[in-house]
């Protein structure tokens, strides 16, 4: 009878201590960012490896990298990350030595016309050591972008 009564009580603790765990589910809240990078010299290695390592960083529901306007634009959980520690790990990548983010207030729209996009493009050309060599990848990419 000892023993019964023993088996039935830890059966009974068993029960109620997996039956009381609740989970609690946090909403999520969604927030938006958009960052301007630079040092990205090119939109396969630089601005393709940022939108997919931003993609697979925990908190993040969206990101979206534009080579020719040098602007990331995130769509976030504020619950599991934030504008702060997305500007710190985009500077990071690559052992942060390459790229510089910082919050702006541009947003960019992905289609935008070729013509804007070959003049951000040829500015940032500007700056380049070898001009006419840059000037044309960016007629390349942003002719590329017209067919798409």
């Amino acid at each position: 009878m000892k023993v019964q009564k023993v088996i039935y009580s830890i059966a009974i603790a068993c029960f109620i201590l997996t039956g009381c765990k609740t989970e609690v589910k946090k909403e999520v809240k969604k927030e938006n960012v958009s960052l301007a990078i630079s040092g990205m010299t090119c939109e396969i290695g630089c601005a393709k490896t940022i939108q997919s390592k931003l993609s697979k960083k925990e908190g993040v529901l969206n990101a979206k990298v534009v080579f020719t306007d040098s602007i990331a634009n995130i769509e976030f959980d504020a619950n599991k990350t934030s504008k702060k520690d997305l500007i710190a790990f985009v500077s990071g990548i690559a052992g942060g030595e390459l790229y510089k983010a910082s919050e702006t207030t541009n947003k960019v729209n992905s289609s935008k016309k070729a013509s804007s996009c070959s003049d951000a493009c040829k500015e940032k050309c500007d700056m380049k050591a070898d001009k006419m060599e840059c000037k044309k990848d960016c007629e390349m990419a942003c002719s590329k972008d017209k067919k798409a």
